[in-house]
């Protein structure tokens, strides 16, 4: 083997090693293209008992209160979902998106108050850097203004072994291709 074949078979290898974290596993079918995924894809309703669609996030779960993660919950997932994922961010911060939570190998359609902010959790969960860069939840904070922050949940096909340094790009680009089902949840906060 070249070395131009040694550097082409690293990358795939890599990208591979991101995947389904069950190696036994048949592969699924080929990823969906991005219009037949728009037609395709399943919506999740995704809750919170903190607040309503749409409505201001209580201070309890921001920089202003407790900062602890308010209690999620889903519906909607269709037939072989394994885990889930949830992605939290803010794209209304003056430095671009702002990334609050990422999380992922979540077993059940739901998430309790309060997830203790670390890498590793019950039942598998894992949970990456957000923006401050630290892992687990970090609430609103925002500088001024009103901001909104969406909790954006996918049923996914498998469960991933990413590293506790795993971002949301990186999540994100680990779920193309086994997402079944997603669902959006906006909460709005100010500090003014």
């Amino acid at each position: 083997m070249n070395l131009r074949s040694k550097a082409l078979l690293v990358p795939a290898l890599l990208a591979a090693a991101a995947g389904c974290s069950d190696p036994k596993d048949p592969p699924g079918p080929p990823a969906p293209t991005a219009e037949a995924e728009e037609v395709t894809m399943m919506t999740l309703e995704v809750k919170s008992e903190a607040f309503e669609h749409e409505a201001r996030i209580p201070a309890r779960h921001t920089c202003d209160g407790e900062d602890v993660s308010p209690a999620l919950s889903w519906s909607g997932a269709p037939e072989g979902t394994v885990c889930y994922a949830l992605v939290m961010d803010d794209p209304d911060a003056p430095v671009g998106t702002w990334v609050h939570w990422v999380a992922w190998n979540i077993a059940e359609p739901g998430l309790p108050e309060g997830i203790p902010a670390e890498a590793g959790g019950a039942g598998g969960l894992r949970q990456g850097q957000n923006s401050w860069p630290r892992a687990g939840y970090g609430g609103p904070c925002p500088p001024s203004g009103t901001h909104r922050y969406f909790f954006r949940v996918f049923a996914l096909d498998c469960e991933f072994e990413l590293e506790p340094t795993t971002g949301k790009a990186e999540l994100l680009q680990a779920m193309e291709g086994h997402v079944l089902a997603k669902g959006e949840l906006l909460g709005m906060y100010s500090r003014e």
